[in-house]
């Protein structure tokens, strides 16, 4: 009944289905990242959170330096 369990123990078996199963998922990452063209301006508008974040210290503080 668990004879597919017993698969899996066997190196030579799990290390293609691991390869398989990182690269299914790193696609899947790439592919929803770059699907729809909304979503790529938004992640690109996100590249400048840090230098933002930045201004938004000055304009609030202008007296620190």
């Amino acid at each position: 009944m668990f004879d597919w369990l017993r698969w899996f123990t066997q190196m030579e078996n799990t290390k293609p289905f691991a390869l398989v199963m990182f690269f299914v998922t790193f696609v899947g990452i790439i592919w929803y990242v770059y699907s729809n063209k909304k979503r790529s301006e938004r992640f690109e508008s996100y590249k400048n959170i840090p230098l933002n974040d930045d201004e938004d210290e000055q304009a609030t503080h202008p007296e620190e330096k």
